[in-house]
């Protein structure tokens, strides 16, 4: 099941994607699915970004090969950090490069978003708490970030965490675990890596998080980006897909 958020004139509205056509999903995405009426064509509604998160945990390292590219070890636990919700942007909606750093990156990454509120969950009923799982980029100032002692300045601009174009459910975990993440910029291919190479699964993930938070339905986990990160720079146009989900588009200024 695809589902979406779409702009209508009576403001943001959640649906699913049936037949191309988009239908309303009056009591939003994280109770019972009862699609009502049509809202439109798929091809003819604007897509904002599928969540709206209290909070965006992300993962730092989660591929060895990243980790070498940057020469730093790979963690012996996940490495956390967050991203502010004002960061998210829309498919086909302007990344935009801060004055304040030079050096601006694409990361492609499989999110997940939470589909419950949970706490202290095991890794064996961590898959329960997901709603299903979209194509995110942590664009990150990687000058900001080694300049700081933290990563809060160089992960947390405004546009810096694209998502979309949709949350695909109903997958389960196995279905997740040998899927191609890659990025484009300008149709040169720059990312690309398959989430069987992540060192800690995604419902490993879910577990630990959970230890030190309570995940709110609709919060996101950026489970973390393969190496080939690179530059960003006006005038491109950055591609992150996740095989089976779909395809993230976003031009940069």
């Amino acid at each position: 099941m695809h589902i979406v958020r779409v702009a209508t004139d009576k403001g943001p509205e959640w649906g699913v994607v049936e037949n191309n056509l988009v239908l309303l999903l009056s009591g939003g995405p994280f109770g019972s699915i009862e699609p009502g009426e049509a809202l439109g064509s798929l091809d003819d509604l604007q897509l904002l970004a599928p969540a709206t998160p209290t909070k965006i945990v992300c993962v730092g390292r989660n591929y060895a090969a990243h980790a070498a590219e940057h020469g730093a070890d790979v963690p012996a636990e996940p490495l956390l950090f967050l991203k502010p919700p004002s960061s998210i942007i829309a498919p086909e909606e302007t990344i935009v490069l801060p004055e304040l750093s030079s050096q601006v990156e694409h990361e492609c990454e499989l999110a997940l978003v939470i589909g419950r509120r949970c706490r202290a969950v095991t890794v064996e009923n961590a898959w329960e708490q997901v709603l299903g799982v979209t194509c995110g980029n942590d664009v990150t100032a990687r000058d900001l970030q080694r300049a700081d002692s933290q990563w809060t300045r160089g992960k947390g601009f405004d546009s810096f965490c694209p998502l979309g174009p949709w949350i695909v459910s109903g997958l389960g975990e196995n279905d997740i675990g040998g899927l191609e993440v890659s990025c484009t910029v300008n149709g040169e291919l720059r990312q690309r890596a398959n989430t069987q190479q992540m060192v800690f699964t995604p419902a490993f993930l879910i577990a630990y998080i959970t230890q030190v938070m309570t995940l709110e339905a609709g919060d996101v986990i950026m489970t973390g980006t393969p190496s080939g990160v690179g530059p960003l720079n006006p005038g491109d146009t950055v591609t992150v897909e996740v095989e089976n989900v779909g395809k993230l588009t976003n031009p940069v200024a």
